[in-house]
């Protein structure tokens, strides 16, 4: 059960003026995918070449919609044994019945390997919940417990989680974000949690989410000291006009130059960054993060980042495409 809102403006104000300060554990990480040249990307973050797509959507067993969205990407090689591959790729088809998939390589570049048995989480688990679809997941990998967290929605107003030794089987855990925890929203959806404390609010994680405010969608957050438990700010922590745009989605942290920013999918089809402080109290718009490819597979469209570094080499894996249409691609880091 979630804790009360709180305001998080009023909250960091006065810790804050007290000299509390946070401490981060994001990768540092992050840059704009493109197979040509393209401008500098916002605070110095490095360019990404585009490599492929990471799955052959043809090919796979579980693919009931023939779109795929919201990679997530995880090492599994420093934190068990007996995994598949090195790599482990979460994601999902949408439209319903959805599916939380998993596929499995040894290189971010690629290949990855369906795992036979997808789905892993469907849109029914008996006991728990029965709905049209669930999608959109997101892994952390909780080191005190050495467990992975799965998060992923279902329906879109609902944010549920699960835990696993394996990263494979999972054990539900319940519902930790719903429009009923939020004043004022209407969706709750597409949530990544990370590491990221917050001393001022008591907190070890943060989470990032789509929140549908007034017909409008905003990227909000919450914060929790054990990732089960969660508080929730009724503010949104970026908004959409600063871009010029009318929705975001798809949010994802990244820490560079001593302070921590917020890559999101826009309207446009283009992803944008917006610095937020370590403490989540600004919203700096620094503008277009990453311009899609005008073809296959971007076809204007990029959304859903995840990030992960294989042998000291940053890659970006993303949505790519069109609402309906979409793939898995992976970017390599030129820079």
């Amino acid at each position: 059960m979630s804790e009360p809102v709180l305001d998080r403006r009023t909250v960091l104000r006065a810790a804050l003026g007290t000299g509390l300060t946070a401490a981060a554990g994001l990768p540092a990480l992050a840059a704009p995918a493109s197979a040509a040249a393209q401008s500098a990307a916002p605070a110095g973050f490095p360019s990404y070449a585009y490599l492929g797509r990471s799955l052959n959507t043809a090919a796979l067993r579980y693919n009931p919609t023939g779109e795929l969205i919201f990679p997530c990407v995880r090492g599994t090689y420093d934190r068990m044994s007996g995994a598949r591959g090195r790599y482990y790729l979460y994601y999902a088809p949408h439209d319903a019945p959805g599916g939380i998939c998993l596929a499995y390589g040894d290189s971010l570049a690629g290949p990855f390997t369906e795992y036979p048995a997808n789905p892993i989480i469907g849109a029914t688990w008996a006991g728990h919940y029965k709905v049209s679809h669930v999608s959109s997941p997101h892994v952390l990998w909780h080191a005190a417990s050495r467990t992975w967290y799965m998060y992923f929605h279902g329906e879109n107003s609902t944010t549920r989680l699960a835990t696993s030794a394996d990263g494979i089987t999972f054990t539900y855990h319940g519902v930790v974000l719903s429009t009923s925890m939020v004043p004022g929203i209407s969706e709750s959806s597409y949530a990544r949690v990370f590491d990221h404390s917050i001393a001022a609010l008591g907190s070890r994680y943060a989470m990032v989410y789509m929140g549908n405010q007034g017909g409008s969608r905003k990227i909000f957050w919450g914060w929790s000291a054990d990732a089960r438990t969660w508080q929730f700010d009724p503010q949104p922590l970026v908004s959409p006009a600063g871009d010029g745009l009318t929705d975001l989605s798809g949010p994802h942290l990244l820490r560079r130059n001593n302070t921590t920013y917020v890559v999101y999918h826009g309207n446009s089809g283009k992803m944008y960054l917006t610095e937020v402080g370590d403490s989540f109290d600004r919203e700096v718009h620094l503008g277009v993060f990453h311009t899609p490819l005008t073809g296959a597979p971007d076809s204007r469209r990029s959304a859903a980042p995840t990030f992960g570094t294989d042998r000291g080499v940053a890659y970006m894996f993303y949505e790519a495409g069109q609402r309906g249409s979409s793939v898995i691609a992976v970017a390599r880091a030129t820079s």
